[in-house]
């Protein structure tokens, strides 16, 4: 990479730079663009640009979109479509993806949406990759139209041609990586991140010397180890000079703990549909009141992998601080997944008002 495409963050649009209006570690969106019962997919794709938007106002650095397919209640389908809506949106903020779910894609295919992006919105956008699927085998394979490539073991020849494709590096990528190029060509790169909830990807992303940000939202066992494995496992790059870490967890504000709990729900109630083999619409806050919850139920909500953050202001920011105190991360992704949009937006409001203290 050329020096101008060759630091993490850019020198031009660095994280130090870009006030984001917080006095503690710099604060992230990650969406999912949830489409609640009553709602279309419509509807849940123009809440999520107007969380944007809102969320850029508040001073949050990132806002990133999942990639999730074959599920009723998540609209985000295709990240680079929604990054380019959102971008075109908002100004300011850095947009990306949380992640692209690389087994489900060819590598030029990213690489050229990517480049695509970087180029409207140069030095705004992230690439965060994933290495599952991130759905079912079936829909894994209707989207890349074979088998081939969508186990793990593809992962790491697959990444090394993305990055080459993407000027990440000279020497790597195979015999077809080195004769392609993503165009447009961009006079900047997009930031590549690595995902994960577990410890390969962080130790991939040790060994590239790349940004890492790990799911202690649906991981959350697995954070600390995996944080470790990744800094000690670092090598300083072209790209990024010392580890950068970020963790991401479900949060939920309210302005009273009662209200915060009433929020949360609905998307364990999803959760619960989800585990179960039935997917479903995000309830609204008045059928995820009036469910009554079998053992069955309760069992998978308290034996779940991880545990959101719920409560009032006050509570919420003492617990974000433990996490952050206890990770040593360098930045915080908060996701919120409830039916309504205002509820999100509230969520967010009040959470950064009390950032800054």
């Amino acid at each position: 990479m050329t020096s101008e495409t060759s630091t993490f963050p850019r020198p031009e649009s660095s994280e130090s730079s870009q006030p984001t209006g917080f006095g503690r570690i710099p604060l992230s969106v990650l969406e999912l663009a949830p489409v609640g019962v009553g709602q279309t997919s419509a509807d849940a794709l123009r809440s999520a640009a107007t969380m944007a938007q809102r969320a850029e106002e508040l001073g949050y650095q990132r806002f990133w979109v999942a990639e999730h397919h074959n599920m009723p209640g998540i609209a985000s389908t295709n990240p680079a479509v929604l990054i380019a809506h959102v971008a075109a949106l908002t100004s300011t903020i850095n947009v990306g993806s949380g992640g692209v779910m690389l087994p489900n894609h060819a590598p030029l295919v990213v690489a050229e949406q990517f480049a695509m992006l970087e180029a409207l919105h140069p030095n705004r956008v992230d690439l965060g990759i994933g290495r599952a699927p991130g759905t079912d085998q079936a829909t894994a394979a209707a989207l890349r139209r074979t088998q081939q490539g969508l186990g793990a073991e593809e992962f790491p020849q697959e990444l090394d041609d993305l990055l080459t494709m993407l000027g990440y590096h000279e020497n790597g990528g195979g015999l077809g990586a080195r004769r392609l190029s993503a165009t447009p060509v961009a006079s900047s790169a997009p930031r590549v991140w690595l995902l994960g909830s577990s410890g390969y990807s962080a130790q991939v992303a040790g060994l590239l010397g790349l940004p890492f940000a790990f799911a202690h939202h649906f991981s959350a066992a697995n954070t600390l180890p995996a944080l470790d494995l990744y800094r000690k496992m670092f090598r300083p790059s072209d790209t990024l000079a010392e580890p950068y870490a970020m963790v991401t967890q479900s949060v939920y504000v309210a302005d009273t703990a009662e209200a915060a709990e009433a929020i949360a729900r609905p998307a364990r109630l999803s959760q619960v549909s989800l585990y179960t083999g039935k997917p479903r619409m995000m309830p609204s806050v008045e059928e995820a009141a009036a469910h009554e919850w079998t053992e069955t139920e309760r069992q998978i909500i308290a034996q779940g992998p991880s545990r959101p953050t719920i409560g009032d202001p006050e509570q919420v920011l003492a617990e974000l601080d433990e996490l952050v105190a206890a990770t040593a991360a360098n930045e915080l992704m908060v996701t919120t997944m409830t039916h309504g949009l205002s509820e999100r937006l509230h969520s967010f409001e009040l959470l950064t008002k009390l950032w800054n203290t």
